[in-house]
């Protein structure tokens, strides 16, 4: 892929962050965001460096900036900086995870024969959106309180100011419920779309669901003339290896760093 293209699945990602968050504060090598509305969700809140930056002034600048949250967070998106800072933030505590930036280079799949719309989270009782992903991140994390849930769960709001257009979509079974979903994100202007968060409900597992919100959301992308269409994934966790089978193609890596 032209560099110029990576160059391009950064800006937007950094974009994203910006537009999406309460507050920006600058920083030396990065910016900022914070939103209290959603205190416990680390995307909402965190560091991201784009350097120059001095990884051994990250823990300090990470404490004086997130002091308030029970969390760290620090994503670093120079491939390079990223491994200079592994050693000196594991070493202050901080767990380490890279994230692959995939970009879709095979065709533009044929539509699935699964449903597919386009989800509000909307109110209860008629919200199955958002019913299907509290009840998944439960499942995820039985031990959180419902704070922590209501913010991971209720974030998905901040993030419709993230694009030029920001959808979601979800798959349902026979009986209407949603059963997988995806956050599909737009900006026609400039050519690029992420899909981002594809999760199935663990009860419908390995039975296309996936395949089918994956395939509606590239179709979409592809439909409003977004040419560039990416996703992110974790370099240690199996979806890698099923995106890589749909066509995605690793062409770069940022750093996550966590402390809680």
């Amino acid at each position: 892929m032209p560099r110029d293209d990576l160059q391009r699945v950064r800006d937007f990602r950094l974009s994203f962050a910006r537009r999406q968050a309460a507050e920006v504060r600058e920083v030396p090598g990065g910016f900022l965001v914070l939103d209290v509305r959603y205190a416990r969700s680390h995307e909402h809140n965190q560091l991201h460096v784009v350097g120059p930056a001095d990884p051994e002034g990250l823990p300090g600048l990470a404490d004086e900036t997130l002091a308030p949250l029970p969390h760290r967070r620090i994503t670093v998106h120079d491939e390079a900086l990223g491994l200079v800072c592994v050693p000196v933030l594991e070493r202050a505590g901080y767990r380490h995870v890279t994230e692959v930036l995939m970009v879709h280079t095979g065709p533009v799949p044929k539509a699935s024969a699964a449903d597919v719309v386009e989800r509000e989270l909307g109110p209860e009782p008629h919200g199955l959106l958002r019913r299907a992903v509290t009840a998944q991140q439960r499942r995820w994390m039985p031990d959180a309180d419902e704070r922590t849930v209501h913010d991971l769960v209720e974030r998905r709001e901040a993030r419709r100011a993230g694009a030029e257009e920001v959808l979601f979509l979800a798959a349902h079974d026979d009986s209407g419920e949603v059963v997988s979903w995806a956050d599909l994100y737009l900006a026609p202007a400039a050519g690029i779309a992420q899909i981002e968060e594809v999760v199935t409900a663990e009860p419908y597992l390995r039975r296309g669901y996936a395949d089918a919100v994956v395939t509606a959301a590239l179709r979409r992308a592809a439909a409003a003339g977004c040419a560039l269409r990416f996703l992110v994934a974790d370099q240690d966790d199996w979806p890698l290896h099923w995106y890589g089978r749909r066509g995605f193609t690793a062409v770069g890596r940022t750093h996550a760093f966590t402390r809680c």
